[in-house]
C-alpha cells in the first residue's frame, strides 16, 4: 500500500517571508517558480523514498488558515528545529509532547498563520 498523500501546498500572502521562514527552520533550500497567476516554492524531497514532495503556494484562491489541514514535517530531532521558529518570525503553539509509540510532535503556527506540526518518529525508525 503506498501512502496517500501524494502532494501538499501551504497557502502563503508574501512568498518571499514565507520562504525566508521554511528555509530557516527547516535549514534547506526552496525553488522558486513563478507561473504568472500563482507562484510556486518547491520543498526538497526524494520521490524514491517515503512521504510526500509539495510547496509554497500563493494564488488568489489560496487563503493561508489556522483551521484547515494539518502538515506533519518529518524531522530527526524536534529539539534541533524548533527553537528556529520563532526567531524565524512563527510561533510555538505546543511544544514537543510524546505520543507514545508513534514518537513526538510539536506544533507551530508560520509567518503566514497556517497552524504546522513537527513529527519525530521514534527511535529506530
Amino acid at each position: 500500500m503506498n501512502n496517500p498523500v501524494h502532494w501538499f501546498e501551504i497557502p502563503v500572502t508574501d512568498m518571499d517571508r514565507a520562504q525566508k521562514f521554511y528555509e530557516t527552520v527547516l535549514d534547506q533550500k526552496l525553488d522558486v517558480r513563478d507561473f504568472g497567476n500563482f507562484v510556486m516554492a518547491w520543498f526538497s524531497s526524494n520521490p524514491t523514498q517515503p512521504g510526500s514532495g509539495g510547496t509554497l503556494i500563493k494564488a488568489e484562491s489560496y487563503v493561508p488558515s489556522h483551521e484547515g489541514s494539518l502538515i506533519y514535517f518529518g524531522v530527526a530531532e524536534i529539539d534541533d528545529v524548533l527553537p528556529r521558529v520563532e526567531p524565524a518570525g512563527g510561533k510555538v503553539l505546543n511544544p514537543k509532547t510524546s505520543i507514545g509509540e508513534y514518537g513526538h510532535v510539536a506544533h507551530f503556527e508560520d509567518t503566514e498563520g497556517n497552524r504546522v506540526t513537527f513529527h519525530q518518529p521514534p527511535a529506530g525508525m
